[in-house]
């Protein structure tokens, strides 16, 4: 009888032993793993111009270990704080998608030669500055990446050189900045702050001429 007692003790305390293992293996720090949220590191988004076309060149690069993501598809948003365009980029495969599309308000012709311009109208046979046509977007901008996740990124539009243009042939940007209600960083002097500055100094080296001719006229008769 004793025997028996003294087996069936061993035998809960065995149990109660096994339970207490297995409980402290569930609380013991190395449960499942959280996983990590998708991000968009390695994206890439530039201005760019070809052919007289302003366009935004993308190298979208979705990383998502965790399988959370809900969205494959991609878009950029530009924003100036007051008005804002959503651009589509399309579908990513395997995390992946890269390409170019036209800057907003931008245009080309059938063989691929920009015709259209930010910010710029074809009135009468001429181009005019507008406010309108996506004009804000030559100006600061924010630009967000996203499909679902997000990423702010720096974009600009593409300035105007001799090798490509990103403004109609034979005006300056600045008439389209200025329809848009912003504004060109000052690039040099004002010249009418420095006529007056050459005036005085026109005067002071004529006047230095006429008395040494003065002086010199004076020794000679002396």
């Amino acid at each position: 009888m004793r025997k028996y007692a003294l087996s069936a003790v061993l035998a809960v305390l065995l149990l109660s032993g096994g339970a207490t293992a297995a409980a402290a293996a569930g609380t013991d720090g190395y449960g499942p793993d959280t996983p990590s949220a998708p991000t968009l590191v390695g994206t890439v988004v530039a201005p760019s111009c070809e052919s007289d076309v302003p366009w935004i060149n993308y190298s979208v690069v979705m990383n998502d270990p965790g399988g959370l993501a809900t969205s494959n598809t991609a878009r950029i948003v530009l924003s100036d704080g007051n008005q804002s365009t959503t651009i589509p980029l399309g579908e990513l495969v395997n995390g992946r998608l890269s390409g170019r599309v036209l800057w907003p308000g931008a245009s080309v012709d059938a063989n691929g030669v920009g015709n259209g311009w930010p910010g710029w109208a074809f009135e009468n046979g001429q181009w005019v500055a507008s406010s309108g046509n996506f004009a804000w977007t030559r100006g600061d901008i924010s630009a967000v990446v996203e499909v679902n996740p997000s990423l702010r990124v720096a974009l600009s539009y593409p300035p105007s050189t001799s090798a490509c243009l990103t403004d109609p042939a034979g005006v300056g940007t600045s008439g389209a900045v200025a329809a848009a209600g912003m504004s060109l960083p000052a690039t040099g002097g004002n010249i009418a702050a420095v006529l007056p500055l050459l005036g005085g100094a026109i005067v002071l080296v004529v006047g230095g001429g006429v008395l040494l001719y003065v002086r010199r006229t004076r020794r000679a008769r002396d």
